[in-house]
């Protein structure tokens, strides 16, 4: 019997991509998200490296800027913990067809490897029980790529989906955010860039945003009833999203 070496702890959320009312989703429980270097400090700590935690981040940033410059001349990587590799979105009509960036896409696209398959037999599954589902983003789609919870694309529509979404309330705070994982900067979704605005879907216009790694909020006073909370509520997204220009 493989020893449990890991614990990933998840709560249960309604279903909210499906009509039934009895099925629910498990979401894990992320205490938050780690950089290059909060795994460098990690692995010194635990005894796993033998450099130090900033060599050991100055190798890791060496290989991933590497490993971007060679999928960007179309090879695909194999690294054992996880597999790399570039995919054109899109529809070509005809042989003669040629790329185009309007209705084509360039994507870097990620699975996991036999390595990094292996330790999920070392990891245990603890429920926590069904979540407080007052406010609650599930999912967020770019509609351009069809990206799930990775690139966002500005200037088009991305679908969120999940809990008591709607905009609601005069408070001038409500709305949808992208913050900037960098820098903190928030960016608000101008009110008509609201394009669905229901409980269990939003649909709003990404603003034009640099390059990055965000992350969305939303806030509202929707309650569920006709009559609005007294304070706003907001929820955060546990995925990192990501802007890359062409």
């Amino acid at each position: 019997m493989t020893q449990v070496l890991h614990k990933i702890k998840a709560y249960l959320y309604d279903n909210a991509l499906t009509d039934n009312p009895n099925d629910f989703i498990a979401r894990v429980h992320s205490e938050r998200s780690l950089s290059v270097k909060d795994i460098c400090e990690s692995a010194a700590a635990r005894g796993g490296a033998d450099v130090s935690p900033g060599t050991m981040e100055h190798a890791a940033n060496l290989f991933f800027k590497e490993m971007a410059y060679r999928l960007c001349d179309g090879f695909s990587i194999n690294t054992g913990w996880f597999m790399a590799g570039v995919h054109i979105k899109g529809v070509f009509n005809s042989p003669d067809e040629t790329f185009n960036p309007e209705k084509h896409t360039v994507l870097f696209e990620f699975q996991q490897g036999q390595q990094l398959r292996k330790e999920l037999e070392a990891v245990e599954i603890q429920i926590l029980g069904v979540a407080d589902s007052s406010l609650g983003i599930v999912q967020v789609t770019d509609v351009k790529t069809g990206s799930v919870n990775g690139i966002i694309t500005p200037n088009r529509n991305l679908r969120i989906n999940g809990h008591k979404l709607k905009i609601a309330g005069n408070n001038e705070v409500n709305g949808v955010y992208f913050i900037n994982t960098d820098t903190a900067e928030r960016t608000k979704v101008d009110a008509s860039d609201v394009v669905i605005n229901n409980p269990a879907e939003l649909m709003v216009v990404i603003p034009e945003l640099s390059e990055g790694a965000y992350q969305v909020e939303v806030t509202t006073q929707f309650s569920g009833s006709s009559i609005p909370l007294k304070a706003s509520r907001s929820a955060i997204f546990d995925k990192i999203l990501t802007v890359q220009h062409s």
